[in-house]
């Protein structure tokens, strides 16, 4: 597996090895061992997400407080999505940064995501299945987030035909400064 720190160090993108032909194609998408190796942690993952979203449909920018902060290896199987991780750790010497990553089902990156970042994602492509391995389960008392367009956070999402379809939710979702974020650590 390759890993690439981003720039954000916590943040990885890991490439697991593909091994194709003429009849498609093998990976090994995950490892539990491989994974502790590649990113120095020993998360345990308790559960599996499947979205499925048409072009332009933004979700985010989503986390979870403790004690049920969600860290996140997230992918696409189907499609392409431009995915996005806020570090929402007050504290941390990149608080209020972002970083972001094409991940398509070609390219077959994957992105992790420690407990204490937002995330988000717009579909590229006319759809995308997008798989989450999460470390906590979702547990709607802990659920948050910050408002996608938030003018303080600046991040550049790219323009979809059509613009970008938001659920109610996400379109009431707060700005980082009113935010209901993790104590500092």
């Amino acid at each position: 597996m390759k890993v690439t720190p981003t720039a954000i160090p916590d943040v990885l993108v890991l490439e697991p090895r593909v091994f194709g032909d003429a009849r498609g194609f093998f990976t090994e998408s995950f490892n539990q061992q491989v994974f502790n190796e590649a990113t120095g942690t020993n998360f345990e993952f308790v559960q599996d997400n499947h979205s499925r979203s048409c072009r332009g449909v933004l979700r985010g920018l989503h986390y979870q407080l403790p004690p049920h902060a969600q860290g996140k290896l997230v992918r696409v199987v189907r499609g392409a999505v431009w995915d996005v991780a806020v570090d929402i750790r007050p504290g941390s010497p990149t608080f209020g940064q972002w970083v972001a990553e094409t991940l398509t089902e070609d390219n077959h990156k994957q992105l992790w995501l420690p407990p204490g970042f937002a995330h988000g994602f717009v579909v590229l492509s006319e759809s995308a299945d997008f798989l989450y391995k999460t470390t906590a389960y979702y547990a709607p008392e802990s659920d948050r987030g910050i408002a996608w367009n938030d003018p303080d956070l600046a991040i550049t999402w790219p323009q979809v035909e059509g613009g970008y379809l938001l659920s109610d939710k996400d379109q009431r979702q707060p700005l980082l400064a009113r935010a209901e974020l993790p104590p500092q650590q």
